[in-house]
């Protein structure tokens, strides 16, 4: 991996168009003089005065009980030590954005210049009334024991350090279930824990909590082993000096040990010391970017395991985002006036419950997992999996309420659960999804207009994400040309030259040559047309060379789509192919179709286009609702379209009784529930708005797909090429790298789905025979 490339790609994100990666929107109309006069003056003295007489209605007329307070001083950045409160501010936004997707709570980042603990907590205390909660970050040791501890005390609101105890909560979940797995009590083992930082501590005091011994229990610092004849050691690092005198090393400690957490530094345990550890050992090496002992290293040392780390690229990590968001979510909905003891266990607890429940099949999808199950390699929850906002949450609100801390009740838990889910925010949630699933099983793509920067700087992206592995058509001294001035690094990527390779092109020659030469290609043309890369491409695809196929940034549709249909042809059934985008909204993905091939079907390429589209999207493990779209409602009006649109949707209803689509309608009908069920309660699509439309000519779909997205600020992932037997996708004329890096994912994962479509169809046919 280029480091100058990539630290110039975190400067470009953080800095182009608007600075920074958070910013304030309204959440009530702002469009009128009336508006403005509620919003502001006079209207506004209204909540200002109910306040005044209550000073609790301040959750009732402000943002106070969604908005928490991320504050640091920047004394222990993410590894980068004190870099000062500046410095700091990326990183808190970043915590901001994290609280918001996975749980939509509203954050102010707050970076304040004071290093000693009266100034840090009178600063904090003095905003009390601003915020519902406040989450600290990158506070150095010990001052954030004493700081975490005084506002505790002297503030109603919930706080919680998380450097602290996010990891804590999260290991001790995994801590749990390991040792259920591994038949291990959790007062009876023997722990070492390598490192006394802030999160050590927490982790040291959660294990501790959850029933594990002290006196099973020691720890070293960078110095060596705590003990109680050391000089240097706080109070807080004092409780963990151990008595035992048969150990003074590390390798000392781990002889017999059952649990190693590591919370210090890459590379400090040697596979001699897991070999030396107690049957069934588990392994916890947490530090970050390297962990303690290899992941690869460790599991080849020891069979019997049990191994997580900090890490997204191995099973079991150990991540805080499992923890803080839904701990927030839960103390603010019942107005807790503290995060205690009680809470952080439920959490503990909740985790660790819901790693044994069947995972649910959009998680197994989104990691590309046939059978994710509580075991070994599955020892808490994964990130994406949406029930982590209900389970948690809930339990922590549970928590608070029992404890005595809540000054809120909930009495309707299965409304409140209702609530959550739909605090999930979906408009960027399918394409980590995707990306997700694509990580799991990357495929070979190849670029068929590698003499392109954009192109190559999205084959550097995906190579270096582990989402395909690249193979780039062109020039070979132009392509390394562009990678050097551009100082991209594709490593030993593989650059192939259509015109040179005479091996492969006599065989893709042949074989286009005796599939078209009964449509008036000759030899000669049939080898002139193969050293054109998109043809080339398109072969390789074809004789398993590659998986998926990329073009059409320099080039028009057709001339991309044609080789494509020629060389590999449609899916089996399927009459024609079609185009679909997928748009981002706010309110979740919608499915446009078709935006670019079809010019102005038939009744019957409607039919064809909306079976097409109905599969494609049930493979983003999204179920279909789909509307045909027309400027009429169920006969309102006669014409062409009208007719056309209703016709289709009367044989998809006799055909597909199972598909849910409704039409002819006009698309306000079909994305507003409201509005359909007042006008049309007998509509299939009742209840739920549609989110796969159906337009009536390709005109009508491409103006309304980039009116969306230049107007109403969709993310158009597309064109997502639908019906061929191999995946083939074509980019829009001047993608941005972006886009690009979007259709690879889009690729990948339909590679994979196709490549689970033939060894289904591979072993039926086995099982006939």
């Amino acid at each position: 991996m280029n480091k100058t490339n990539r630290k110039q790609d975190a400067l470009n994100y953080h800095s182009k168009g608007r600075p920074g990666k958070i910013q304030v929107v309204p959440t009530k109309p702002t469009n009128s003089q009336r508006d403005l006069t509620l919003a502001y003056s006079p209207g506004v003295a209204e909540p200002c005065l109910r306040i005044a007489d209550n000073v609790e209605d301040v959750y009732k007329y402000t943002a106070k009980g969604n908005l928490v307070a991320v504050i640091s001083n920047g004394t222990a950045v993410l590894g980068l030590g004190n870099i000062g409160p500046e410095a700091s501010k990326p990183v808190m936004e970043g915590k901001g954005l994290l609280f918001k997707i996975y749980a939509d709570i509203d954050v102010f980042d707050l970076e304040v210049n004071a290093k000693s603990v009266d100034e840090f907590v009178n600063i904090v205390k003095a905003l009390e009334p601003t915020f519902g909660g406040v989450n600290l970050e990158d506070i150095s040791a010990p001052t954030c024991f004493e700081i975490e501890r005084r506002l505790k005390a002297e503030m109603k609101i919930p706080v919680m350090h998380d450097d602290q105890h996010g990891t804590a909560i999260i290991s001790g979940a995994a801590l749990m279930n390991a040792c259920e797995i591994q038949g291990k009590k959790l007062d009876r083992i023997k722990m070492v824990v390598n490192g006394a930082g802030a999160a050590a501590v927490s982790c040291s005091r959660m294990y501790l909590s959850l029933g594990v011994k002290k006196e099973n229990l020691v720890m070293f610092d960078i110095n060596g082993l705590l003990t109680p004849s050391r000089t240097d050691l706080d109070d807080i690092r004092m409780e963990f000096a151990t008595q035992r005198k048969d150990i003074t090393t590390l390798a000392d400690a781990m002889k017999g040990a059952d649990v190693f957490v590591g919370l210090s530094a890459g590379n400090v345990v040697t596979p001699a010391m897991l070999v030396s550890m107690a049957k069934n050992p588990i392994v916890f090496a947490m530090a970050n970017p390297e962990p303690e002992i290899a992941y690869d290293i460790a599991i080849k040392s020891r069979k019997d395991i049990i191994m997580a780390t900090g890490r997204s690229d191995f099973p079991n990590q150990v991540n805080n985002v499992l923890g803080f968001p839904y701990i927030f979510r839960g103390a603010l909905d019942v107005r807790a006036t503290a995060i205690n003891e009680e809470m952080k266990i439920a959490a503990v607890k909740a985790i660790a419950e819901m790693a044994k429940k069947p995972v649910p099949e959009a998680v197994n999808l989104a990691y590309n997992i046939t059978n994710l199950k509580f075991g070994r390699d599955y020892i808490i929850p994964k990130p994406m999996d949406q029930r982590l906002i209900v389970e948690v949450s809930a339990a922590v609100a549970k928590a608070a309420i029992e404890s005595g801390v809540a000054r809120k009740t909930i009495t309707d838990w299965d409304a409140y659960n209702e609530e959550l889910l739909s605090r999930l925010g979906h408009n960027d949630k399918l394409l980590r999804d995707i990306t997700n699933k694509a990580k799991q099983d990357p495929k070979r793509v190849v670029f068929a207009e590698a003499d392109n920067y954009k192109i190559l700087r999205a084959a550097q992206i995906v190579k270096e994400e582990c989402i395909a592995t690249p193979i780039l058509l062109g020039n070979v001294e132009k392509i390394k040309q562009i990678i050097s001035d551009n100082d991209l690094d594709l490593g030993d990527v593989q650059i192939i030259d259509p015109r040179e390779d005479s091996e492969r092109l006599q065989e893709f020659t042949e074989y286009y040559f005796k599939k078209r030469q009964r449509r008036g290609v000759t030899f000669f043309e049939a080898k002139k047309l193969m050293s054109d890369r998109n043809y080339y491409g398109a072969s390789m695809v074809q004789f398993g060379e590659a998986d998926a196929l990329i073009s059409g940034l320099t080039k028009n549709y057709v001339p991309t789509i044609k080789p494509a249909l020629q060389i590999i042809g449609t899916q089996e059934g399927v009459n024609r192919v079609a185009g679909m985008y997928m748009m981002i909204t706010q309110k979740g993905p919608v499915f446009f179709g078709d935006t670019t091939v079809n010019v102005n079907p038939t009744v019957q390429e409607l039919v064809d286009i909306t079976v097409l589209m109905e599969h494609s999207v049930c493979q983003f493990n999204i179920k279909p609702r789909i509307a045909v779209l027309s400027y009429s409602n169920f006969g309102s009006n006669e014409g062409d379209i009208p007719e056309k649109t209703r016709e289709t949707v009367r044989i998809l209803h006799e055909k597909y009784p199972d598909m849910v689509v409704d039409g002819e309608m006009q698309a306000n009908f079909a994305l507003n529930t409201r509005l359909l069920a007042d006008n049309f309660a007998f509509s299939t699509l009742n209840g739920k708005p549609a989110n796969t439309l159906i337009f009536p000519t390709l005109e009508a779909g491409n103006i309304a797909y980039k009116l969306l997205q230049e107007v109403g600020g969709a993310e158009a992932v597309g064109p997502i090429l639908l019906g061929l037997k191999k995946p083939v996708h074509v980019l829009q004329l001047g993608s941005s790298v972006r886009e690009i890096v979007n259709m690879v994912t889009i690729a990948v994962v339909d590679a994979q789905e196709k490549s689970r479509e033939e060894a289904i169809a591979a072993s039926k046919s086995r099982k006939k025979k």
